[in-house]
């Protein structure tokens, strides 16, 4: 296991997740998101091959579209 911060809280998720697994457990769609990677951008196309470690920081905001 490996303990990450996503968001400013600390997220336990098994050792070889990626940020795609981690967005899975949550029930967001990656299409759905913005992710930043310990500091960095990433791009969407990398969600799923992205493993995640012991201590990453990640910020992931999603995109949310409505009015009238």
């Amino acid at each position: 296991m490996a303990v990450v911060v996503a968001n400013g809280a600390p997220r336990e998720v098994p050792s070889d997740a990626t940020i795609a697994d981690l967005l899975a457990s949550i029930g967001w769609k990656p299409e759905w998101v913005v992710v930043e990677y310990n500091g960095e951008p990433l791009e969407r196309a990398r969600l799923a091959s992205v493993r995640l470690s012991d201590g990453d920081r990640l910020e992931i905001v999603r995109a949310v579209a409505g009015g009238a």
